[in-house]
């Protein structure tokens, strides 16, 4: 062999062998593959979004929908990147008051609970409504024990990182994804998700209605087993928005848009008695799961940052519902703020428009959109005569066909039939405007589940 084709055969056998190298590195699943977490700053975009109050307001595109659903920002999508489904969820709604700086110093333990099971999770943290950067020293993932404290089941602490690292800032404005953390999670657990916050970080992105106690530490008390150290309790959730588990059986998650009424007002605390609840136990085995995007106070049309009502809906519904990890099919229940709160909106063309607006947000993505009625408020300080002949202009609409694919009458399920402007006695948890137990419950058996696991797909 001559020396210019022993050249040219070792050239071509180390290109095969870069080839199957790269093969290797392609084919390597979502545990191995670098799923790093990447800071994104949405705080631009998001801002934006609230400078407008109406139904024109910006949707998926300026809410960073595609990164969040799957990717991190700054890696590259592994080949099981859609088996990853979200078990649970909880929407930015505001700034936690009293706290400026954060909790310096101090560990946060979240409790969530989950709605579908996997093989492994991974976490997403949020800085949303900071413009400074946010240090997370180190964060942590397990299987909460018991409802009463904060310890966690033998054998399920897991560190949890980010781009393969104990530490990341999460950029103002902005939110990461962790890396993936094997873990065995199964549905209708509690999962206790904790960050360590070592220096200032501006304001805290957190959710106010967790309806869930979490818990506080101080120092880096991430690891502890035990939850003798969390002798603080508060009842929100901070920084953690998202939890998703791989999960390759899985169709994907029912993601419900809504205000006090899907973020559970009423409900019997730390029981999980939202309707959501009762929909994920009934979905359980389908291979859905079932995530809240509730946020109390919230309206279609007008934002309520300062008040921890979180933005319009038309305006985080890219990032809140359509940038959620598997979202299969929506829900929303969203309107009845839009009508009682100051100021009042009084045309009801102009909440239905709002309402459209989210579902050809959807539409554009290929998924289907239920939707419900507007609930019955009568026995309630707030309530008008003219404002009740808004929400029936509203539930005329909706009951027509033409806002969403399929319509929950939970108006018609909820009314006294004896005072239709009011709640039933038994489904009142007293102030008029939210069911009780027994009514979130009704809620979330009426559903027909065929509007959500049936195969016929959305209009375009």
């Amino acid at each position: 062999m001559n020396r210019q084709r022993g050249f040219a055969l070792l050239a071509g056998l180390l290109a095969v062998v870069a080839l199957v190298c790269a093969t290797i590195f392609a084919g390597v699943g979502a545990l191995d593959g670098g799923v790093g977490g990447g800071g994104r700053d949405e705080a631009g975009s998001d801002r934006a979004a609230a400078s407008g109050n109406g139904a024109g307001g910006n949707g998926a595109s300026g809410n960073g929908a595609g990164s969040r659903a799957r990717t991190p920002a700054g890696a590259a999508a592994p080949v099981s990147a859609d088996a990853w489904i979200g078990t649970w969820a909880a929407s930015p709604a505001g700034i936690e008051p009293g706290v400026p700086n954060g909790h310096v110093g101090r560990s946060i333990r979240n409790v969530v609970h989950t709605s579908i099971g996997g093989t492994a999770a991974r976490i997403t943290l949020s800085n949303l409504f900071s413009r400074e950067a946010l240090l997370i020293g180190r964060a942590s993932i397990a299987v909460s024990e018991h409802k009463e404290d904060a310890g966690a089941a033998a054998g399920t602490m897991r560190p949890v990182t980010f781009g393969k690292k104990a530490s990341v800032v999460v950029p103002p404005g902005g939110h990461v994804v962790s890396d993936p953390v094997r873990l065995q999670v199964t549905p209708d657990t509690d999962l206790l998700v904790t960050v360590h916050t070592p220096a200032p970080g501006g304001p805290v992105t957190y959710h106010p209605r967790a309806l869930r106690t979490s818990y506080t530490a101080l120092g880096d008390r991430t690891r502890d087993v035990s939850g003798a150290a969390y002798i603080e309790r508060a009842p929100v959730w901070r920084y953690l928005t998202a939890v998703d588990v791989l999960n390759r059986q899985a169709r994907g998650s029912v993601v419900v848009i809504g205000d006090s009424i899907t973020d559970g007002t009423g409900s019997s605390y730390d029981s999980d008695r939202r309707w959501t609840d009762t929909l994920a136990d009934r979905v359980r085995g389908s291979g859905l799961g079932v995530l809240n995007a509730g946020i109390s106070g919230n309206r279609v049309l007008r934002h309520s940052l300062a008040a921890g009502k979180g933005p319009s809906g038309v305006s985080r519904f890219g990032r809140d519902v359509l940038g959620q990890a598997g979202t299969e099919v929506v829900f929303v229940e969203l309107g009845i703020n839009d009508i009682i709160r100051r100021p009042n909106e009084t045309d009801p063309d102009r909440i239905t428009a709002g309402l459209k607006a989210l579902t050809r947000q959807a539409h554009a993505r290929g998924l289907r959109v239920v939707g419900s009625t507007l609930t019955p408020f009568g026995g309630n300080s707030r309530h008008t005569d003219q404002l009740e002949a808004v929400r029936a202009g509203v539930n005329d609409a909706i009951r027509s066909g033409d806002v969403f694919d399929r319509t929950v009458d939970f108006d018609r399920l909820l009314r006294d039939p004896y005072a239709p402007d009011r709640l039933r006695p038994d489904y009142d948890s007293g102030d008029g405007l939210h069911p009780s137990d027994a009514g979130y419950a009704a809620m979330g058996r009426f559903v027909d589940l065929g509007d959500l696991i049936g195969e016929e797909p959305a209009r375009l």
